[in-house]
């Protein structure tokens, strides 16, 4: 929320509205109906309010009446059927709310999994955070060949806007969205196969992703020198995310949308043609940024034509500042997700 009333605020939406114009999003979904926005956007100001934004306590509350609905939805796409009974993990990612009994303890009662399943939370980890949940439940496999992971990702974005004048947190607010996302992974030659995992923590960039919680929800702090810094920092660290492969030899680029720009820097940084992040940017346009869940909207899209054995490089970024990267091979069947089941106010 911004405010554009005063002649001294005319740049700021001037050049708000520009980005908006070049960001690449034509749509978004959020769990907030109009009832929750300004009048002055169509809505009656139940949740936002100009002057008086909701305290944290009360982002918190709708957070806990919206993630289960919307992960549960996520998880009935998968299909389980009667093999729900024979999940043995359950991951669940998320950083835009907390509750105790969680959402992993709602996802076992709404979706009939065993009470005994073995639960882990990926918390406060960002728009990463499902490259770690893979990594995690590819590691559980390994050790445990029955084993059947669920994993979860859910954000819920838009529950965190905040009323200022400052053009950088106001672009953060034109990226980000609400969304879910589910996948299932297991030992069986089925979907995709998870080959490795590579953290690459960029030096002298701490600040550039914040994420802090504050008494009026939780604050986002997002340079606008990310961009180059991933570009760098791949560029310079290519043979190591690649395992020595040249950029060439990878078929399906699963890049997280982070935004337009930092999809521009990773095409750079690896040289590649405009068709190789095809899949990230009609993400990014479709949904805008879901935070954790988005790159797995995208492993989705390119699963949809992707031939059999095609390699794949998956990529997020997040607060560290931190490029998780894994390196994939396609199966078969696409892993699957859901969409936020309520389109976003305009405000949004």
């Amino acid at each position: 929320m911004s405010n554009y009333t005063s002649p001294g605020n005319l740049r700021s939406a001037f050049l708000f509205r520009r980005m908006a114009e070049r960001s690449g999003i034509e749509h978004r979904y959020s769990c907030l109906s109009l009832a929750d926005i300004p009048e002055e956007v169509g809505g009656s100001s139940e949740f936002y309010r100009r002057g008086q934004l909701p305290s944290t306590a009360s982002r918190m509350r709708m957070y806990e009446q919206h993630a289960a609905p919307l992960a549960v939805a996520a998880v009935e796409r998968l299909g389980l059927g009667a093999d729900r009974s024979k999940i043995t993990h359950l991951v669940v990612t998320s950083c835009t709310g907390f509750s105790a009994p969680g959402l992993d303890l709602e996802l076992v009662a709404c979706c009939g999994l065993s009470p005994s399943v073995e639960r882990t939370i990926v918390g406060f980890m960002g728009c990463y955070a499902a490259m770690n949940a893979l990594k995690l439940a590819r590691h559980i496999v390994r050790s445990e060949k029955n084993a059947r992971v669920l994993t979860v990702n859910l954000e819920l974005c838009s529950l965190h806007c905040q009323e200022t004048d400052n053009i950088e947190q106001m672009l953060s607010f034109l990226l980000f969205s609400d969304g879910c996302a589910a996948a299932l992974v297991t030992a069986e030659p089925v979907g995709i196969a998870l080959d490795s995992f590579h953290a690459t923590v960029i030096p002298e960039t701490p600040d550039y992703i914040t994420w802090n919680i504050r008494d009026l929800g939780f604050d986002m702090g997002l340079s606008g020198k990310v961009p180059a810094s991933i570009q760098d920092a791949l560029r310079s660290g290519m043979d190591t995310v690649l395992k020595g492969m040249p950029p060439s030899a990878i078929d399906l680029w699963a890049i997280h949308p982070g935004g337009r720009t930092v999809l521009d820097a990773v095409q750079r940084a690896f040289k590649l043609k405009s068709e190789a992040l095809e899949a990230s940017r009609e993400v990014l346009r479709r949904y805008g940024n879901m935070s954790s869940p988005t790159v797995m909207f995208v492993l989705d899209e390119l699963m949809r034509t992707a031939p059999n054995g095609a390699r794949g490089c998956g990529m997020s970024f997040g607060p560290g500042m931190v490029a998780e990267t894994m390196l994939f091979r396609n199966v078969t069947a696409p892993v699957t997700i859901a969409a936020p089941v309520r389109e976003p106010a305009e405000a949004f």
